[in-house]
């Protein structure tokens, strides 16, 4: 192919994918991205606590009446529900607990189709925002992180926080809080956010017009000196090209993994290391939907995980060697560090995490866009591993039986 050819193949795709992608992109953001302006400038500007709380409210709401109309009643309800949920067992030592069956019992309302399965599925991720920030509030009151109950408008302005109650990440009330006591603006903090803005559109271009004919590229949009503080959601070379499936579940979305952590998996390690593990995605799993192909990725992840963990662990303590699943700090005990064989042996594993990736995402097929509104039904997920004749779970098995013979 000539280089008139290969520009006249990138004018058409610029033409066809890219000018429209970004339009389309930008148009989702725009007004999201001026609402949180005016709540950042009221946070600086005003005084009063209560005030402040009542933008975040109100600016929240209106968020979530430009991407879901009449729909966010139902995101609503399920925030007062949780507000009363606190204040009626505000006297309780378990609220967290208390809070999360609530929750799940709406959450599974919710799912036997109460309301068409193409709308609960669009409002989906903003409701698992909001029941992460309450289930997180109400163990942070139960272990005395958070003093006392906040108010109505406090607790609404948190859950409802403009930043975050779209699209995420999840945050802690304890950052909400200091977001309301917001730093000074400066022309440094605005151009780098501008930056970080540019960078999400190239990678939205690049995923939706460029990557599908040619190669995956990354970019790094995991924030800045600046922005970082703010908040650091993903870490893009940690997921495309892992050291483990360990740092894949933990860089994919930190917040999250964060939430996971503190909130699920430390409640529960008091069952046993893999019991907890099982708990984390069966939370996780559950917070995301009564969907069988989620269910079952992050389920198999759990698996995974805990086998690659295990297995990796033994493996150093047997050869003294930096295999483990996370880097070691550069004053770990291991013997060796960086010899060749070393190398080669994370290498491998890097190699089997990118396997197990792409076995586990083979079902989630784009083409099918009624599929991806209404949720893969459990025969899609079973017929697509099918066909690849199981092979990640096959190698997982593998694993397990490899570590038990050298434990």
């Amino acid at each position: 192919m000539d280089i008139y050819s290969r520009l006249a193949v990138w004018q058409q795709l610029a033409e066809s994918c890219g000018a429209s992608t970004v339009q389309q992109g930008l148009q989702q953001i725009w007004r999201l991205l001026l609402l949180c302006l005016i709540c950042r400038l009221c946070f600086r500007l005003g005084d009063v606590s209560i005030v402040k709380h009542a933008v975040s409210v109100l600016t929240g709401m209106y968020s979530l009446f430009l991407f879901f109309e009449l729909h966010m009643l139902w995101v609503l309800l399920l925030s007062v529900l949780c507000y009363l949920v606190l204040v009626l067992s505000r006297h309780s030592s378990s609220r967290g607990l208390f809070l999360s069956v609530i929750i799940l019992i709406y959450l599974l309302i919710g799912e036997w189709h109460l309301i068409d399965m193409v709308t609960w599925h669009k409002i989906r991720g903003s409701q698992m925002v909001v029941a992460m920030k309450a289930i997180s509030l109400a163990f942070d009151l139960d272990r005395g992180a958070v003093g006392s109950l906040p108010s109505a408008a406090e607790f609404l302005g948190y859950v409802l926080f403009v930043g975050t109650v779209v699209f995420g990440p999840w945050i802690s009330f304890a950052s909400y809080k200091n977001a309301t006591e917001s730093r000074q603006l400066s022309w440094l903090w605005l151009q780098s956010s501008s930056v970080s803005l540019l960078k999400s559109q190239i990678c939205l271009l690049v995923s939706a017009c460029i990557a599908p004919y040619l190669f995956l590229v990354f970019i790094p949009i995991h924030g800045n000196t600046v922005t970082e503080k703010d908040v650091s959601v993903v870490k893009p070379l940690q997921v495309e090209v892992p050291r483990s499936m360990v740092m894949v579940v933990t860089s994919w979305n930190i917040p999250m993994s964060r939430w996971l952590k503190t909130y699920i998996f430390k409640n529960a390690i008091k069952l046993g290391t893999f019991p907890a593990i099982l708990v984390t995605y069966t939370a996780s799993a559950l917070l995301h939907g009564l969907s069988f192909h989620l269910g079952a990725v992050l389920l198999s992840l759990g698996f995974i995980t805990y086998v690659e963990h295990v297995l990796r662990k033994r493996l150093a303590s047997i050869f003294s060697a930096c295999v483990l699943s996370r880097p070691c700090s550069s004053g770990c005990s291991h013997q060796h560090k960086k010899e060749f064989w070393v190398m080669l042996v994370n290498l491998v594993f890097t190699f089997l995490a990118i396997f197990h990736l792409t076995y586990l995402g083979s079902m989630f097929d784009p083409k099918d866009d009624d599929d991806v509104e209404e949720g893969y039904a459990a025969i899609h997920t079973i017929q697509r591993w099918s066909e690849l004749n199981w092979a990640s779970h096959w190698v997982v098995l593998a694993c397990w039986v490899f570590y038990r013979l050298i434990q």
